[in-house]
């Protein structure tokens, strides 16, 4: 029996929890934990496990003209997002967070794994502002992704670097 949809005030108070403890944790590492690829594992990690919407849950990473894949929760990724096709491109030259509801009617979309349905997808920038990955979540219902997932999302993303 699927768990009921919670509501966006309660979504909202567990990206809050969330945020927390993902601060907690890196404050308690000092520098050690300033490492970005074992902050994003950690990311992925926490949030796969804590949202249930959540089927696939990790980071492309800028490298060589492609995105390549990083720190990741769920089934097998693809390894390599070549220019300039998918929600993960569309998210690095927009430079914002695209919500797909549907990603079969999305245009381009680059099927890693047919069962999903729906796609996040949050730029994950440098220090200086510079794009260098994206944090792409997908679920395996249509329609999982709302305003409320964005902005936890972008609270969470920021603390990838430093």
């Amino acid at each position: 029996m699927a768990s009921a949809q919670p509501s966006p005030e309660q979504l909202a108070d567990r990206y809050r929890r969330i945020l927390a403890q993902l601060e907690e944790l890196f404050a308690g590492y000092g520098d050690a934990a300033c490492d970005d690829i074992a902050r994003m594992a950690t990311i992925a990690a926490l949030l796969h496990h804590k949202m249930p919407h959540f089927f696939w849950t990790g980071f492309y990473r800028l490298q060589g003209g492609n995105l390549v894949v990083g720190p990741y929760q769920g089934p097998l990724a693809c390894a390599v997002l070549p220019p300039p096709a998918g929600v993960c491109w569309a998210g690095i030259q927009q430079k914002e967070s695209i919500i797909v509801p549907d990603v079969h009617a999305y245009a381009g979309h680059v099927a890693c794994d047919e069962r999903s349905r729906s796609e996040i997808v949050i730029p994950v920038r440098e220090p200086a502002g510079n794009v260098v990955g994206v944090l792409d979540v997908d679920s395996d219902r249509p329609d999982a992704f709302t305003r409320v997932d964005r902005e936890g999302l972008e609270a969470i993303v920021a603390l990838v670097h430093c």
